[in-house]
């Protein structure tokens, strides 16, 4: 069975409500035609309610940025829940992005824990594993993306296997411009298909969906989809426009 594409825009702490709002009314029409792929945003914890009712009938699916490690109600102040980002309308839920693990010191461990709470909740976890340059360049991009993956995916099923997405985002091409070539990309992609198989199974890596992260635009997304690992992108910036996002899902 072919892997079914994903374009997912990751808005960060970008847009307050009506913002928010607007942009995903904004990109409803212009990408309702586009049926070769999944399309998801993921907006701000504050406008995940309002968004996911306002786009509620149509191709577009709602993601949390985050959550919290913890499955039950418990006395974690500022913490959010799987099941509560389940509860206002979210289908995906991001986990162990780059500026998480750097600023917030996010570990393997707690990427682990927290894919496990958002597949409890019966969300699809867009699990993220990425070097920096410093680690590209001394040649440990593979040794680091590897730790990553085999300790972020540690003790899951097959079936919660089945409801993961990876996304490779080379830290170094994050909001800097930079972008892996697709030659890179590819690369990187085929190699975590790779550590997936030795893992966990041939199967499972044949099936799984490896997202490329990192200054995706409407300019490269045709020849990083080309590649035969590459199966979508997860947009930071130029999801924050509906008309550049909307480019980019319309791809072919």
């Amino acid at each position: 069975m072919a892997r079914r594409p994903v374009i997912a825009g990751n808005w960060k702490m970008y847009k307050l409500l009506g913002e928010a709002v607007e942009t995903a009314l904004a990109l409803k029409p212009l990408v309702a035609n586009a049926n070769h792929c999944e399309i998801v945003i993921a907006p701000v914890y504050t406008a995940l309610k309002t968004v996911a009712d306002r786009l509620e009938g149509s191709n577009i699916k709602v993601a949390a940025q985050n959550c919290s490690t913890e499955t039950k109600f418990s006395a974690r102040t500022g913490e959010i829940s799987a099941d509560m980002i389940k509860d206002v309308g979210c289908a995906h839920v991001i986990i162990g992005h780059s500026e998480r693990r750097q600023f917030f010191g996010e570990t393997d461990e707690s990427v682990n824990q927290k894919t496990k709470a958002a597949l409890h909740s019966g969300l699809t976890a867009i699990v993220c594993v990425g070097e920096t340059l410093d680690e590209r360049e001394s040649g440990n991009a593979e040794q680091i993306v590897k730790s990553q993956l085999v300790n972020g995916t540690d003790g899951l099923t097959v079936s919660d296997m089945e409801r993961i997405i990876i996304a490779y985002e080379p830290v170094w091409a994050i909001g800097t411009g930079k972008t892996a070539t697709p030659e890179q990309a590819q690369e990187m992609h085929g190699f975590i298909r790779q550590i997936i198989a030795e893992a966990h199974s041939e199967e499972t890596a044949k099936n799984i969906r490896i997202l490329y992260g990192g200054s995706v635009k409407p300019e490269n997304i045709n020849d990083l989809m080309n590649e035969s690992d590459i199966d979508g992108a997860l947009v930071g910036g130029a999801s924050l426009e509906a008309e550049s996002f909307a480019k980019i899902v319309n791809y072919r």
